[in-house]
């Protein structure tokens, strides 16, 4: 996994070294059991400028309060070691397996949601990549029927993916388009189907609505789908984004979170916060345009990530 910004990218400070020049100046006080006033209030703002949200952060620091006290905190490995823990727990705790999950009778259908700018088309290209490459008979439908040129661009990914492409004109219904699709891909043997959704603002009413008329509408055709109700979320946009997935996950049940943009550990915290608030798993994040920067999530690779530096 590579959170770290690509070489020629300007440099940004890491999380672990904003950590470091805030609080590890205090460790040995912290060590002998004593909390020297503004040390762990400077570790709370750090955390919460990285987007890990108030619920993880406060609880994060009061984990490594609590190592403090017991004399566990003697060094910046330690102190790193107390941190690490924590993330790692908020990540696995609950509902966290990052696999795809498959229907047990092909095609499985994976509805992709997601507001404006946060890269649904993108990743639609890049899943279907993988899945292809994993040998998988895989189906792309163009279910945004509003955007401009969002049809064209999903049949480009398509094309470069290889993988069976089902158009619309602009402007179709996107429920009867996601249900002709599941008709195509059943006909054509396929063992997954992409549904992409127009990109909405989580404000919208009626484009919310819309939306849960496009779930409806599957899981009328095909009972038990969509198997996957993927939301894409744009990592740049800090605590907007637990706001965006509250709203989504409130009109359709969303089963996996999709990260972007995270080609940098600067505010990573939000892939945290987007899980505690939902209790839903990460199932990829982002960091690249190229189809091989969608990665598959692991809690403890990526908080290794998060924490690394000098």
């Amino acid at each position: 996994m590579r959170l770290t910004p690509r070489a020629g990218d300007v440099p940004r400070q890491s999380l672990w070294d904003r950590i470091k020049d805030v609080a590890l100046m205090d460790v040995a006080v912290l060590a002998k059991g004593g909390v020297r006033p503004g040390s762990l209030e400077a570790l709370e703002e750090t955390l919460l400028q990285a987007d890990f949200g108030v619920p993880t952060t406060v609880k994060l620091v009061a984990e490594v309060e609590r190592r403090a006290a017991r004399g566990l905190v003697k060094s910046e490995e330690e102190f790193r070691a107390a941190l690490a823990e924590g993330i790692e727990t908020a990540l696995t705790a609950g509902n966290s397996s990052p696999s795809i999950h498959f229907a047990a009778e092909k095609p499985t259908v994976i509805l992709v949601l997601g507001v404006n700018g946060a890269g649904k088309t993108t990743f639609i290209g890049k899943l279907a990549t993988r899945l292809k490459r994993g040998g998988e008979h895989v189906v792309v439908a163009a279910g945004d029927t509003f955007r401009a040129g969002a049809i064209d661009q999903l049949r480009v990914w398509a094309e470069r993916a290889g993988v069976d492409f089902i158009g619309a004109k602009e402007g179709s219904d996107p429920a009867a388009v996601a249900y002709s699709a599941i008709d195509a891909a059943a006909s054509r043997g396929a063992d997954v189907l992409i549904i992409d959704t127009a990109g909405r603002l989580h404000t919208s009413d009626d484009l919310m609505t819309e939306l849960r008329k496009v779930a409806r509408v599957i899981a009328k055709r095909l009972p038990g789908a969509p198997h996957e109700a993927l939301l894409v979320l744009d990592g740049t946009i800090g605590q907007n984004a637990v706001a965006q997935a509250r709203t989504f996950a409130g009109a359709v049940p969303v089963t996996g979170l999709v990260v972007t943009k995270l080609d940098g550990t600067a505010r990573g915290g939000v892939v945290v916060a987007v899980h505690e608030a939902l209790d839903v798993p990460v199932k990829f994040i982002g960091v690249g345009e190229a189809a091989q920067d969608l990665i598959p999530f692991d809690a403890g690779e990526f908080t290794r990530e998060l924490l690394a530096g000098d």
